[in-house]
C-alpha cells in the first residue's frame, strides 16, 4: 500500500459510513511484524507509510476526534510505541481472565503499560472468542457456588469492565439470548467482589489444568527456549489453543510470529530452524514442541 493509496482508503471509510469525522478511530493491529518489520529494520508498513503521520494529519482536519491502535505483539514493543506516539490516545488489547497472566498475550503487563502511559483501554478478547464462555465442568461448579444465577461469560465481562481506565469491552455475540446477558452484566455494572475474584482465578486455574500440557507440566520445562522464545510459553498457547471452539482462531497463534521476528528476526511463513529441546531431568521434548510450532504455523493470520 502507498501512502496515496492510506489516503484514498481513509476517504473510502468516511464516505462508507457516510459521515465526516470518526470519533474513535484506530490503526489496526500494530504488532512487530508490521511496525519494526521482521529484520527489526523499522521498515514494517506502519513505519514505512508513515501511517501515524497521516492519523495526526486527520485528526488536525477534524477528521478524527479520538486516535488509537489496535496491538498483538509484546509489552516491550507497546511501551517503545506509546513512547514514539504520545498522540495515540487509547489502545485495544486482547484482554480476560485467563489471558491475563498468559505469557504470549501477557494482557496484565499490556493494561499496565498502557496505564502507565496515561491512556484509555478498550478491550478485545472479552470472553476470548467464545472460550470463556464454557468452561470444564469443575471450574464452572466454583464459579456457580459463588453466584448461581450469572452466566459463565458475565464473569469475564465484569471482570475487564471493572478496570480502571476501561472505556469499552468488545465480546463477540451469536445469539439473541447473548447479546440481553451482555447488556444486562454490562448495565449492572457490578465489581467482583473478593469472593467472586478469588473463585475466578481458581476456575482459571481448573481451566489451565484441564489443557493438554497442565501448569504442573510446564513448569519442567522453564528457561528453555526455542529459537529464543519461551517454551513453556509456546506449550501454553498451543494448550490454550486447543481448548477454544475454533482451534485455529485463537488470539494466541499471532502472538508467536511476533515474538519470532522480535527474538529471533525468523519469519513465521518461511523456514523455521529445528531445534533439539531437552529438559533438565533428561527428557527430550524436541517432537511435543515442534508439534506446538507447526501448529502455532499454520494457523497464524
Amino acid at each position: 500500500m502507498s501512502e496515496e493509496d492510506v489516503e484514498k482508503t481513509f476517504a473510502q471509510q468516511l464516505e462508507n459510513v457516510g459521515v465526516e469525522y470518526f470519533d474513535y478511530y484506530l490503526l489496526h493491529n500494530l504488532q512487530t511484524v508490521w511496525y519494526d518489520g521482521i529484520e527489526g529494520k523499522g521498515d514494517g508498513y506502519f513505519l514505512s507509510e508513515h501511517l501515524f503521520d497521516h492519523a495526526k494529519g486527520w485528526k488536525e482536519q477534524g477528521k478524527i476526534r479520538h486516535l488509537g491502535f489496535s496491538f498483538h505483539s509484546s509489552p516491550a514493543l507497546l511501551d517503545r510505541v506509546l513512547d514514539e506516539h504520545p498522540e495515540a490516545e487509547f489502545v485495544q488489547i486482547a484482554l480476560n481472565p485467563i489471558d491475563w497472566d498468559s505469557d504470549f498475550v501477557a494482557a496484565r503487563e499490556c493494561y499496565e503499560i498502557i496505564r502507565k502511559h496515561g491512556k484509555e483501554v478498550i478491550v478485545m478478547e472479552a470472553v476470548k472468542g467464545g472460550g470463556l464462555a464454557k468452561l470444564p465442568a469443575p471450574a464452572e461448579e466454583v464459579l456457580r457456588a459463588v453466584r448461581p444465577e450469572k452466566s459463565i461469560a458475565s464473569w469475564s465481562i465484569r471482570f475487564a469492565s471493572q478496570l480502571e481506565g476501561v472505556i469499552a469491552v468488545l465480546s463477540g455475540m451469536s445469539t439473541l439470548e447473548q447479546v440481553i446477558d451482555n447488556c444486562k452484566t454490562a448495565n449492572e455494572a457490578e465489581p467482583l467482589s473478593d469472593k467472586e475474584t478469588e473463585a475466578l482465578w481458581e476456575a482459571m486455574g481448573i481451566y489451565r489444568d484441564n489443557t493438554l500440557i497442565p501448569r504442573s507440566e510446564l513448569e519442567k520445562y522453564s528457561g528453555l527456549t526455542w529459537n529464543n522464545v519461551s517454551v513453556p510459553a509456546i506449550l501454553q498457547a498451543y494448550s490454550m489453543c486447543l481448548v477454544q471452539p475454533d482451534p485455529g482462531f485463537s488470539d494466541d497463534n499471532n502472538y508467536f510470529k511476533n515474538l519470532l521476528a522480535e527474538h529471533a528476526h525468523l519469519d513465521i511463513h518461511g523456514e523455521l530452524p529445528p531445534q533439539e529441546v531437552i529438559r533438565a531431568d533428561g527428557v527430550n521434548a524436541t517432537h511435543i514442541v515442534a508439534e506446538a510450532v507447526d501448529f502455532l504455523q499454520k494457523n497464524t493470520f
